[in-house]
């Protein structure tokens, strides 16, 4: 059976939402578990390889962020379930059916993490607010609630992250010439 059918299957249930929106739902969480999943592992990766003058500081950060999120893979994986469906929660799916690109095993410095990190985090928030918005469309807002949850950790978490990276960022330093993308958006709207 292909992690597709496996993704979108339901048993049966007593739970009050439709069948036909539970099979929506499910895909949607089952794609973010997959993607939870990846991301601690990346977390993880950055968490055992950064160097650097910051490392004891990023290492703890990594290692704490990395806790979160295994907490929400368990939290969607147990809300897949909760709605009859079947969760997709091995390294082989995730792999296969994450959102997110593959971590840079080349890199090092704390620096090169944290921007790594960042680039996969705000991915997967804006995936995570699109969730909210589609499953509470379908009529279930406990699974919206969840990922409100999950999508202030991460929108936290993505800040802590590009904390280390908006001085040099500001300064035009690492090649940038002048103001972000982002920034140059923010300075347009004043």
């Amino acid at each position: 059976m292909s992690d597709n059918t496996l993704s979108s299957r339901l048993y049966p249930t007593r739970i009050d939402i439709p069948a036909e929106a539970r099979v929506q739902i499910v895909v949607i969480l089952n794609k973010t578990l997959a993607a939870s999943l990846d991301l601690k592992t990346q977390v993880k990766q950055a968490h055992w390889n950064v160097k650097g003058t910051d490392f004891y500081q990023l290492h703890e950060l990594f290692d704490e962020i990395a806790g979160e999120l295994e907490e929400y893979v368990d939290m969607v994986a147990e809300r897949v379930t909760a709605l009859g469906g079947y969760a997709v929660g091995t390294a082989r799916a995730a792999a296969s059916n994450s959102i997110l690109p593959e971590y840079p095993f080349d890199i090092l410095d704390g620096k090169d993490h944290v921007t790594a990190l960042a680039d996969r985090f705000a991915p997967f928030a804006k995936h995570i607010r699109e969730a909210i918005a589609k499953t509470d469309e379908l009529g279930d807002a406990d699974t919206a609630d969840l990922y409100t949850e999950i999508s202030r950790t991460i929108d936290k978490r993505l800040w802590f992250l590009e904390a280390h990276l908006q001085v040099a960022e500001i300064k035009g330093e690492n090649g940038s010439a002048g103001a972000t993308k982002s920034q140059k958006a923010v300075a347009s709207v004043k």
